[in-house]
């Protein structure tokens, strides 16, 4: 039998599901971080509303200046055991943990209607309330450049997509093949 993965790196889509991917390994003893914390403790010390839209700048604006793994490589100072690692956009995040031993990279999408639905039903400042606006806001976290948010290439470099549309009882036998 192979050992389970040390380190689960979720990428997605907004509103795919990777918070109950998340919940599913927390509930098998993974710790949860992720790299959207480092956001938004950077933006509790400038004394910043805490949107995605400025989650978005200032993930940004740290990969220009400190390199773009930094999020990774802040967030990794926070793990200590098998964990859940949330919130993986750019692809030097992703050859970051590539080089730590037990390390898989899970991506997680679902048809952007029923996305936009589960966002809706959120209730947090989401920066898009109509189905237009969503793509739109999703276009520009698809395909940014080498210090920005580089999603689609995430989706793609992941070593298993998982198609969120059914139940979560579907979602969850999913993931228990990975176990």
């Amino acid at each position: 039998m192979r050992e389970p993965p040390r380190l689960i790196g979720l990428t997605g889509t907004n509103g795919a599901g990777k918070g109950e991917v998340a919940a599913f390994f927390g509930a098998r003893g993974y710790a949860y971080v992720s790299l959207s914390d480092i956001l938004r403790d950077e933006l509790r010390e400038r004394g910043a509303a805490i949107t995605r839209d400025s989650l978005i700048l200032v993930g940004n604006e740290l990969r220009r200046k400190f390199g773009p793994e930094v999020l990774a490589r802040r967030t990794m100072d926070r793990i200590t055991g098998p964990t859940v690692v949330d919130s993986i956009r750019n692809m030097a995040e992703v050859a970051y943990f590539r080089t730590r031993k037990g390390f898989i990279l899970l991506a997680v999408d679902a048809p952007v209607e029923v996305r936009f639905a589960r966002v809706s039903a959120r209730g947090r400042d989401e920066s898009a309330t109509t189905l237009e606006a969503f793509r739109k806001k999703e276009d520009e976290e698809r395909t940014g450049g080498a210090d920005a948010q580089q999603l689609e290439a995430c989706l793609v470099a992941a070593d298993r997509l998982i198609w969120n549309d059914g139940t979560i009882e579907d979602l969850h036998r999913e993931l228990e093949e990975l176990l």
